[in-house]
């Protein structure tokens, strides 16, 4: 992103905003509610395009929405909630993509959901239905959706992994499962991920960079590392949840 900005009329969400991101980093945005987090998720998903700036993924410009592009990136987006078809099984579910657009055969699509469902521990789910599964199995099965391998991209490309908020409302032993599945999600897709959370168990254990984001402008930017002891004060506010400091709460 270069100088981003983003308007709704004269509401500024995002404010010349620049992000760059390495391929196989794994970063964390993080501020407070109404930031404009989920418009930076939108922005990279296509499916939001910025009011002025340049915005490229791979090296590309992205000048039209991602259901007008004929070759879009490959981006896959997890949402808090796991957005499963009810009415198709597990493996309908995370092979969709590829029974809709690949010329693969019935077995070969089989054996790649099998190896994606397997690498997030649900082997042999595949003739399930949604639900039939439990809550944190659906989440598992987004994961699995989100890092099966597309062989409609070229050789080499590296797949953006975009996750909202993947462990709000979830125990604290379920957060370490999703956010193990985070960082090994992203391995396993050879991948770089964009995580959007409030949880400070999530951010430091599924990113190694952060940016906070507060008033439409990225206000720090480092090290999971630094992220836990600069005095930054929205940082300090935001890693303590004070009230007290340079970002003021909303209206409840």
């Amino acid at each position: 992103m270069r100088d981003v900005s983003v308007r709704w009329g004269s509401k500024s969400v995002l404010s010349d905003v620049d992000l760059l991101l390495q391929p196989g980093e794994r970063l964390a945005v993080v501020g407070p509610s109404g930031a404009g987090k989920s418009t930076i998720l939108r922005l990279l998903a296509g499916l939001l395009l910025p009011s002025s700036g340049e915005l490229s993924i791979h090296g590309i410009p992205q000048t039209y929405l991602r259901l007008d592009q004929r070759h879009p990136p490959d981006v896959r987006l997890v949402f808090q909630n796991p957005a499963l078809l009810a009415s198709l099984t597990v493996r309908e579910n995370v092979g969709f993509l590829l029974d809709r657009f690949s010329r693969m055969s019935e077995p070969e699509i089989r054996e790649r959901v099998g190896k994606a469902l397997d690498a997030v521990g649900l082997a042999g789910t595949e003739d399930l239905y949604p639900g039939e599964l439990s809550g944190g199995m659906q989440k598992r099965v987004s994961f699995a959706r989100a890092v099966i391998d597309d062989p409609s991209q070229p050789d080499g490309t590296v797949p953006l992994l975009l996750f909202d908020e993947p462990t709000a409302g979830l125990d604290p032993v379920a957060c370490t499962r999703i956010e193990d599945l985070i960082v090994q999600t992203t391995n396993l897709a050879r991948g770089t991920s964009v995580v959007v959370s409030h949880v400070m168990s999530t951010i430091l254990r599924s990113a190694d960079r952060v940016v906070l984001l507060y008033d439409g402008l990225f206000r720090w930017e480092g090290s999971v590392a630094d992220f836990q002891t600069t005095t930054n004060p929205y940082v300090l506010q935001f890693r303590t949840a004070s009230l007290s400091g340079p970002m003021q709460p909303a209206e409840l």
